[in-house]
């Protein structure tokens, strides 16, 4: 096989990667070959002092020797910056030592045979990596394994990437999917983590449900035409496009199990920004949508199979991606809204989680194509945008509250940024209530950290 390099495009933005490697060739990709540390790290800028704690990313890294045929496909890597004292005391990378990282997998179907690679949170005392193909992996605040967690022997299904703390209850609500009966599982967990409830959804297929939403008194489930497909899993990740499946949205009581449906034009959502309930008993849910050609596009750029050649559509000379989209659900009519919010290019919604499942007003995404971390008022449409450069590739933005918060936007936006060349990452701290004013501190990394999926800020224990 000839190692030349060509240009591609991933998730919007161009990259050049050789042949022999496939999708992880990209720079930004790439994995890295070993678990380093260093400490006292440079600082550009001043840290705020109210940071102290611990900003935790995961994300698909493969042993050396390995190759994956899809970018979801790699061993879960934590990678991790103490801030104290407006210091920056230590970087490390951990991998997450998963039954199939040490190689102790005899059944493809146990809970246990999951990469954990795609999310870290903390609730109930322990910290969590997640992937939602199995159970989660419990890792201590150094970031070393302590095992599988079943939740004490309750938990019988897959844990979704994407659980929802509610600010109020503590309680966290997540769910289980799979390629066969039942395609999807509901949990709750009370405040100190012990799992209360647990109930069957009825699904119509096995569709990759990759998130979902909570509001204050409902949870929204998203029934989309990305589907399980038993050919494709000797080819990297069995799931494709499925035009003849439907996209319908449910709605379904906290208390409850019984769901209603919503029928919305076809399409697929990776990440949920936030539902709320409106005074007329409207529920609003923003999401970032992608519509077939943008789907098409993304999934067979990290390594997936895309069905009948669908024509890709160019936008002002780039692929047209994934933008923000607000669904208006009357449970009076039956009718969902669809209202376009943006036509910019973004993925990895975030906001102030104080806010989860109740109205909000910002919302804080990435524009990869832009090398920037986007903040949209929902409610005047204005969008702010902190450039990090056409050349960096900022990840996720976690938002931080500030210590003396007295408004929704009062607080920082953590995220870690790369390049196309696989030069040294870096931390940077932006103002959430300013973003127009750029960074106002930057940590120089130790080493360059593939791009990944998302993370958390673990402050420190209350004293």
């Amino acid at each position: 096989m000839s190692s030349s390099e060509h240009q591609r495009q991933i998730w919007g933005v161009t990259m050049t990667t050789t042949t022999t490697t496939g999708v992880f060739s990209a720079a930004v990709l790439a994995p890295v070959p070993d678990e380093t540390e260093a400490y006292d790290l440079p600082i550009v800028g001043a840290l705020p002092p109210d940071l102290t704690g611990r900003y935790l990313r995961n994300g698909p890294n493969p042993l050396p020797g390995e190759n994956p045929a899809h970018w979801f496909g790699g061993h879960g890597m934590l990678h991790g910056i103490r801030l104290a004292d407006g210091r920056a005391e230590w970087y490390r990378n951990r991998w997450i030592r998963t039954d199939p990282f040490k190689g102790k997998v005899t059944d493809r179907r146990s809970h246990r045979a999951t990469t954990a690679n795609t999310h870290i949170i903390e609730h109930g005392g322990c910290l969590l990596a997640l992937g939602e193909g199995g159970f989660p992996y419990q890792v201590d605040r150094e970031l070393d394994t302590v095992g599988p967690h079943d939740f004490g022997g309750k938990l019988r299904t897959a844990m979704t990437a994407h659980p929802k703390q509610d600010p109020v209850t503590g309680e966290l609500h997540f769910f289980g999917y799979g390629a066969t009966p039942p395609y999807a599982t509901y949990h709750r967990a009370d405040a100190s983590g012990q799992l209360v409830h647990s109930a069957e959804i009825e699904i119509a297929g096995p569709t990759m449900m990759h998130d979902f939403a909570v509001a204050e008194n409902h949870v929204i489930w998203l029934d989309l035409p990305v589907t399980f497909d038993h050919t494709l899993i000797d080819r990297g990740m069995p799931y494709a496009w499925n035009e003849q499946y439907g996209a319908r949205l449910g709605l379904m009581p906290k208390n409850g199990t019984e769901v209603r449906w919503f029928e919305v034009d076809p399409c697929y959502v990776f990440h949920v920004g936030n539902a709320s309930e409106l005074p007329d008993g409207r529920i609003t849910l923003d999401v970032v949508r992608y519509g077939r050609a943008g789907w098409d596009h993304m999934w067979s750029s990290i390594g997936g199979q895309v069905r009948n050649g669908h024509e890709v559509v160019l936008s002002a000379g780039r692929v047209g991606g994934a933008t923000l989209h607000r669904w208006t659900l009357d449970p009076a009519t039956g009718v969902v809204a669809d209202q376009p919010l943006d036509d910019l290019e973004v993925e990895f919604p975030t906001l102030n989680e104080e806010r989860l499942g109740r109205a909000n007003r910002f919302l804080y995404t990435v524009s990869q194509p832009l090398g920037a971390v986007v903040k949209f008022d929902t409610n005047s449409g204005q969008t702010s945008v902190a450039e990090l450069g056409r050349d960096r590739i900022p990840g996720e933005a976690v938002f931080v509250p500030a210590a003396d918060a007295r408004n929704e936007d009062d607080g920082w936006l953590l995220t870690v940024v790369g390049d196309e060349t696989g030069s040294a990452s870096e931390l940077v701290v932006l103002d959430a209530s300013d973003l127009d004013s750029g960074r106002v501190a930057t940590v120089q990394l130790a080493r360059r950290v593939p791009a990944g999926f998302h993370g958390s800020w673990i402050p420190d224990p209350a004293s």
